[in-house]
């Protein structure tokens, strides 16, 4: 039988999962901020629309979240009215924040208290890989807890990893964001000097991603890259609060990321021009 389930939280990323795990058969209950949104959600999909996160949370198996940031995690999920005090013992939370690795430990251990399992469980693939269902799940927590939610997972994800105890999730997330921002600098720089240099970049980008260059990014973005389009995808902000989440915990383990620091310098630099809100890939406009 489909586990009955909640989703907090229905933007960008967690409505188009919501959206999954509803179509693949779970009874679903859901939360937002913004009730509209999740009357709506409710007129389009089924379900319940809950008044708060703990009211969603009565009832569920494995209760989902995807909020913006550590203080908005910790509100829904152990806050006045947050779900762990819906969740009945056993249950599973399961955060797909992109949130601190500090967040997802102090998390871990208040569910254990209470007779819960967390698992941090931050994606990549971005808006449309939500929609799409493709996303990759990058999981912290235990091993009992994952296998329980893995089939849950499947729904929205093409591949869904644990890499090991609370708040490893959460640092893999934050390798993830690290190689995709000394990507695109790269990739932005790249570009640039092919169009200096008098190369069609076009077709220079597209022979150079047969090669050992090649990347998701280089043969997502460079086209719109060379078309100066940003108006969609991971917005500069969302990169700065990752990246600064980074560095924070590279300072606490003393992990050196010199590109790292230049990269998100760069991308204030953008915010500083009111461009906060375009693609990341809008680092080759600082060019």
């Amino acid at each position: 039988m489909p586990a009955p389930v909640a989703f907090l939280c229905l933007g960008a990323m967690g409505g188009p999962m919501a959206g999954h795990l509803a179509r693949a058969g779970h009874p679903i209950s859901v939360w937002n901020r913004t009730a509209s949104k999740a009357q709506a959600f409710v007129a389009a999909h089924g379900g319940r629309a809950a008044a708060t996160p703990a009211d969603a949370a009565r009832g569920a198996a494995v209760v989902f979240a995807c909020t913006g940031d550590d203080a908005a995690l910790r509100a829904i999920a152990s806050g006045v009215d947050g779900a762990f005090s819906g969740m009945a013992p056993g249950a599973v939370f399961v955060d797909h924040t992109t949130a601190s690795a500090e967040a997802a430990r102090e998390l871990a251990a208040e569910a254990a208290r209470r007779g819960l399992e967390f698992v941090d469980a931050p994606v990549s693939g971005g808006q449309e890989g939500a929609q799409r269902g493709t996303l990759t799940v990058m999981a912290g927590g235990s091993e009992a807890a994952f296998l329980r939610i893995e089939p849950l997972l499947s729904a929205y994800a093409r591949k869904a990893v644990r890499l090991g105890p609370a708040g490893s999730g959460q640092l893999a997330k934050m390798v993830n964001q690290i190689c995709i921002g000394g990507l695109l600098a790269a990739l932005a720089e790249g570009i640039r000097f092919a169009e200096r240099a008098g190369l069609d970049a076009r077709a220079a980008m597209d022979l150079i991603a047969h090669g050992a260059a090649g990347s998701w990014q280089l043969s997502n973005r460079a086209p719109t890259m060379i078309e100066r389009r940003f108006d969609f995808g991971f917005a500069v902000d969302w990169m700065r609060k990752d990246l600064g989440i980074a560095l924070a915990e590279a300072r606490r383990i003393g992990a050196e990321l010199p590109v790292t620091t230049l990269v998100d310098q760069r991308y204030g630099e953008l915010a500083a021009r009111g461009q906060g809100r375009l693609d990341t890939s809008s680092l080759i406009t600082l060019l």
